[in-house]
């Protein structure tokens, strides 16, 4: 089985082509980084239309890049949210033409699901049973999930406020970095001293498995305050931008762990055989939090599974799998499917708020 994905939610325009034993025939991402940096964040109207203009041609690479025809596809996925409507509304009306014209099944595909599958498509030598423990971390999702089976998934605890992706973002804003700013910070870090800046770290120590960081973003901001001439009325030494860089990724990892700690409680509870963890998302690109989580399942007796950087920001491979995993199930969409601006994967669980869609 050949299936084309699609995935056009935010500010990557993707397509790629996988089979049904896991072969990634293609992957083609174009960012759109470049054209959002000088707003320091993402503008949904030129998201939108920056995927009107790209999407056939990323498409038409995909299929060339991996010897094929638009014939020999057997169904075609696309995201069909949540995200930037605008986007996902391109991605969703190009894969059904796509489908229509060859006549083929057409998938909507969850993107946090797609997130939430894609290490079973990276680790298919050490295959990845259901039901396993996932930590999502994005810039618009900050959730742990037991994941039961494809469409089958039980919320442990989500953000009160704030993805940490986004928090990643608003602290390198204020220390005048680039955007995107999880890489940013993640450079900065490793020159830098975490125990400089005297951070809190939000729940920790508190039940349940809910995030929180927009107290953690205001310390920041407050904290850089504080260094005077040398904060936000002028530039920042590299020392201040390393130290608190540092510190902030520091704190954020405790945070992660401490809510995984309890998360995994839960799902060993009720789930005793389950030893995988399943890391994904854009933030699960950070090689400090990989390593605490690391440690973390560890002494809990558990495998920690991080898919490749590449393949945990946006990207089509993981929205191709997800229509592999659906297929398998018999799971197709009709033609009427409506593309969703918020779609959670447990839709029984109430809705987190402040939680955004950048995934």
């Amino acid at each position: 089985m050949i299936v084309l994905g699609i995935e056009t939610s935010c500010d990557e325009t993707a397509a790629a082509i996988v089979t049904d034993e896991g072969k990634v025939l293609s992957n083609v991402v174009l960012s759109q980084i470049e054209s959002h940096k000088p707003y320091g964040g993402i503008v949904p109207e030129v998201a939108a239309r920056a995927h009107m203009e790209t999407t056939d041609g990323i498409i038409a690479r995909a299929i060339n890049e991996a010897g094929l025809e638009f014939g020999e596809l057997d169904a075609v996925a696309a995201t069909g949210g949540p995200g930037l409507i605008g986007g996902v509304i391109v991605g969703v009306m190009t894969a059904k033409a796509i489908a229509l014209a060859q006549n083929i099944p057409f998938i909507a595909v969850n993107h946090l699901e797609g997130h939430a599958l894609t290490a079973r498509l990276t680790n298919k030598g050490d295959e990845i049973d259901f039901p396993y423990l996932l930590l999502l971390v994005s810039g618009g999702h900050c959730q742990l999930l037991v994941v039961k089976g494809v469409g089958n998934y039980q919320r442990l605890g989500t953000t009160i406020d704030d993805a940490l992706g986004e928090a990643f973002d608003k602290t390198a804003k204020v220390l005048g970095l680039d955007y995107p700013g999880g890489p940013e910070i993640e450079t900065r870090a490793q020159m830098g001293d975490p125990a400089r800046f005297p951070l809190p770290r939000p729940m920790k120590g508190r039940p349940g498995c809910d995030f929180s960081f927009s107290g953690l973003k205001a310390a920041v901001k407050r904290s850089v305050n504080a260094l005077g001439p040398h904060g936000l009325s002028g530039p920042l030494k590299e020392k201040d931008i390393a130290d608190m860089a540092a510190s902030f990724q520091q704190a954020a990892s405790e945070c992660i762990n401490d809510r995984t700690k309890n998360a995994i409680a839960m799902f060993k509870k009720s789930h005793p055989a389950g030893n995988h963890i399943v890391i994904a998302g854009g933030v699960a690109a950070n090689k400090a939090l990989r390593t605490g989580l690391e440690d973390l399942a560890a002494q809990n007796q558990m495998t920690l599974i991080a898919p490749p950087p590449a393949l945990c920001t946006d990207n089509a491979a993981m929205i191709a799998w997800a229509g592999v995993e659906k297929i398998k199930n018999g799971d197709t969409s009709q033609m009427n499917f409506a593309p969703r601006p918020r779609w959670p994967l447990d839709p029984d669980a109430p809705r987190a708020v402040g939680a955004g869609v950048k995934a």
